[in-house]
Order: C-alpha cells, then structure tokens, then sequence
C-alpha cells in the first residue's frame, strides 16, 4: 500500500485558473476521422553509393506503403551545409516542404565516430521548429534507426531521439539498430530475412499505428498552458497598443 495522502494546500497562487484546462475523453474524440493515407518523410545520413542507411530507409518505405501511408523520400544530396547558404535554396525549400507535408518521419543514420553522421543533422537543424504560426515538426511521429558496421549500437538513435524530443515529436517506443549492416543485404540492395529485418517491419507498423492514433488530435496533444498563457498576454499588449 502506498502512504497516505499528505494534508496538502489546494490552492494554486501561480496559476492562471482561467487558462489551466482539464482534459477530458471528449477532446480525444474526433468528428470526422482523416482518410488520406498517412504522410510519411524518409531522411537518411548517407551519400555513400552503396549506402546501407538508405538501403534501410527502401525497406522501411516499402513496408510503410504496403501499409497504406503515402511516402516520400528526401534525398540529401546537394543540401548545404546550416547557415551555408540561404533558407531559399531549392534543396532547403525541398526538405522544409516535405516536412510540412508530412505526418510522420523516419530517421535513418549510420553510426559514425559513435554518433549520427553530420549528413542527417543537417537535414534535422535545417527544419526550423517554427516558421511563423506553422510548426513543421511538433506532433508528428517519429521513428528512428540506425546501421552500423560492427556490433550492434545505439548511440546514433539515442541522439536522434533527444533530437525528436527537441524538434516536439512524438517518437514511437520501438527503434532499429542493424549491426554489420554490410551482411544484412543482398547484392541488388534488398534486406535478408533475420531478427533486423523483424525488427523493422515492428518499428514501421507501430509508426503507423500512431501515426493513425495522433494524427487528427495532435494539435490537442501538444496544447501547452505555457503557451496559451504567452498568447494570452500578447493578445493583451496588442488590445493595450492599440487602445493608447
């Protein structure tokens, strides 16, 4: 049995009581559920010819679309280098599109020096966390892998989710890590049945499995008192400006 319930004071002097709001099962509810496929983006950290984090990110895409999502994959090649060149280059604008577009993400990275490869945190830092009122990233799901060349790691996907904790994602409990990633393919680039292969075809049904579920209530989701707050006094020193 856990103790008793200390004699505590229920009262709430640092709080806004008229932004603080309960949560209730209604506001899981929707009226009318989406019936577009899911939109997924597919990055991956690699410009290798034969890259094994793209050969990866294939197998996954095909797995999303047997699925039923609507996949797209960006391909990293020709994107500069954050703060290289301006948020108007076409690879930029590219990406930042596809973002927008989607529902859900893959990342997929080598692991590299014991962390993701610069290629894919290029891609991550060139996808701003707001572009005005649009938040190209927050609420949407994520899952991330990563290969490897020797033993099996996690060093690249755990970084990665610190990222999509950052970027406001939600990502999915279930990860892929594929060690010796240069036995785990055929010569014209397919996956080998084994363990990995499972493992992937897990993490994408369980992406699209909240991909369905958080999709329509997403903006719910991540509805912050903090925010709402913020919003409320710039709405007031907009009417207090205007009213001088």
């Amino acid at each position: 049995m856990g103790s008793a319930v200390p004699d505590l004071d229920f009262t709430f002097p640092a709080l806004d009581s008229d932004l603080f709001r309960k949560p209730t099962q209604d506001d899981l509810s929707v009226r009318r559920p989406s019936i577009h496929a899911p939109r997924f983006l597919m990055l991956y950290g690699s410009l290798r010819e034969r890259s094994y984090s793209r050969l990866l990110t294939y197998e996954a895409a095909r797995l999303l679309t047997a699925l039923g999502g609507d996949v797209k994959i960006f391909d990293p090649t020709g994107l500069p280098l954050p703060d290289g060149a301006p948020d108007t280059h076409p690879k930029v604008q590219e990406l930042r599109q596809l973002a927008e577009w989607s529902e859900g993400m893959v990342w997929c990275s080598p692991e590299r020096h014991g962390a993701m490869t610069g290629i894919l945190k290029a891609q991550i830092d060139w996808i701003p966390l707001s572009v005005g009122a649009v938040r190209p990233t927050q609420g949407k799901t994520l899952a991330v892998m990563e290969v490897s060349g020797g033993s099996q790691s996690f060093n690249a996907v755990n970084q990665m989710r610190v990222l999509g904790r950052w970027m406001r994602m939600i990502t999915i409990p279930n990860q892929s890590s594929v060690a010796k990633a240069f036995n785990e393919f055929t010569e014209d680039g397919r996956m080998k049945p084994s363990a990995f292969y499972d493992r992937v075809v897990d993490v994408m049904e369980e992406l699209f499995k909240f991909t369905l579920l958080t999709r329509d209530v997403s903006p719910f989701l991540v509805d912050r008192y903090s925010e709402r707050k913020e919003d409320a006094e710039a709405l007031s020193r907009r009417v207090n400006q205007r009213a001088i």
